[in-house]
């Protein structure tokens, strides 16, 4: 297994390895909402086949974009249209599609009692619980608590 934090994308791991790569809310936005990095976001991530997101994500992003709709940052129309392409990529198959279940909250709430070090978040012990689920090798995130949460419970975490 690779070391976290590591520099490459996990698309140049050796022949033969495959790569599951969870994207959180953080990530799921930059696809969505023009940010800083997302170019850099979706030229990664273009044309892969291991991406996985969860229903959580979903609503955190539509969450974001209600948000930036209310404080006149995107047109209503707009943040339609980001509904819209964020819910037909889902339904796809662009991405695996995580659900929370009563053993995903289980996880989750191990991971909120073993964690001493860094206060663990309930929706990043959710997102890594996921993740688990999925049997995700890779986290990808925007967000520094979540990213060091990931690491603290033993997954990779892509830098970009």
């Amino acid at each position: 297994m690779a070391e976290p934090n590591e520099a490459d994308p996990p698309g140049s791991a050796a022949p033969g390895i495959e790569t599951a790569i969870y994207l959180d809310a953080s990530a799921l936005v930059k696809l969505y909402v023009p940010e800083a990095e997302s170019e850099r976001l979706d030229a990664l991530l273009r044309s892969r086949r291991d991406l996985m997101i969860s229903e959580l994500a979903i609503t955190e992003v539509l969450s974001a974009v209600a948000r930036r709709k209310r404080e006149g940052e995107l047109r209503p129309d707009l943040a339609n249209q980001i509904r819209s392409a964020l819910l037909a990529d889902a339904d796809s198959g662009a991405f695996a599609r995580l659900n929370l279940d009563p053993a995903v909250h289980r996880e989750a709430e191990r991971l909120l009692l073993s964690t001493e070090a860094l206060p663990l978040r309930t929706l990043d012990a959710l997102h890594i619980a996921l993740a688990f689920s999925g049997r995700a090798t890779h986290v990808l995130t925007f967000d520094r608590r979540m990213r060091e949460a990931a690491v603290q419970a033993g997954m990779n975490v892509i830098e970009i």
